[in-house]
């Protein structure tokens, strides 16, 4: 007997699978053909919303590692980062569609961008601020237990979670190396040397990191070292 597939769930649809991942709405959410400058306004859409879903899973995980660093709970606060580390990893590779965007046709769509820069992201703003809380978190835990990046043992939660914390800056500053990499060869900028260029803040930000206190100088006591030693989102 042929199962019944008819939708049991609430909403617009012609399946559950369309009613639940609303599809309709999400398909919708790109310019129609007749609305284009360019074609490959669709491939900049495509890369540049998926990029904001990817980075909105990786906010609520952070969000989540940062009230289970608070909770004194390093081991699952490390495993929600490495998810959110796999999930900018994501967002990193996709951009090599770029690769598949030349400047002359960059330049042809760019009037439909209007004014808008990769800058206002709501989903980066979003996970650059709880980085940042997750740094305050991860401090102050230290401060709690007597402890300083020194005294923590090689096997201690508090050590990995310290290692799955310089991971996501390294993966982030991977993410960052590779936009400017896009920018230079896609967008037309120039190298980075005037002072306020869009190539010249993208490649500051390169440098940047979250967690420089987790960097010591003494190499018996580098955390760095042991990401080399694991999978980013172990």
């Amino acid at each position: 007997m042929k199962r019944d597939q008819s939708p049991v769930l609430p909403g617009d649809g012609p399946t559950d699978y369309a009613r639940y991942m609303r599809t309709d709405e999400l398909l919708d959410l790109q310019r129609r053909p007749e609305e284009m400058l360019h074609r490959d306004e669709l491939l900049f859409q495509v890369v540049h919303q998926s990029a904001e879903l990817w980075l909105k899973l990786a906010g609520a995980e952070l969000t989540a590692a940062v009230a289970r660093t608070e909770a004194a709970d390093p081991l699952a606060a490390t495993a929600l980062l490495a998810r959110a580390t796999l999930a900018v990893r994501l967002v990193t590779d996709q951009l090599a569609m770029f690769g598949h965007l030349s400047p002359v046709d960059f330049q042809a769509m760019q009037p439909a961008l209007g004014n808008g820069s990769g800058a206002e992201s709501p989903g980066w703003r979003q996970v650059a601020s709880v980085s940042r809380q997750l740094g305050r978190a991860f401090a102050e835990q230290l401060t709690a237990r007597g402890d300083t990046l020194r005294t923590l043992p090689p096997g201690d939660p508090t050590h990995r979670l310290a290692t799955a914390m310089i991971a996501w800056d390294e993966q982030v500053a991977q993410w960052r190396a590779r936009h400017y990499q896009v920018a230079l060869a896609v967008g037309g900028h120039p190298p980075d040397g005037s002072p306020g260029s869009p190539a010249t803040v993208l490649a500051k930000l390169t440098e940047h990191r979250f967690f420089p206190e987790l960097r010591p100088t003494r190499p018996d006591t580098d955390l760095a070292a042991a990401t080399h030693s694991r999978p980013a989102e172990a």
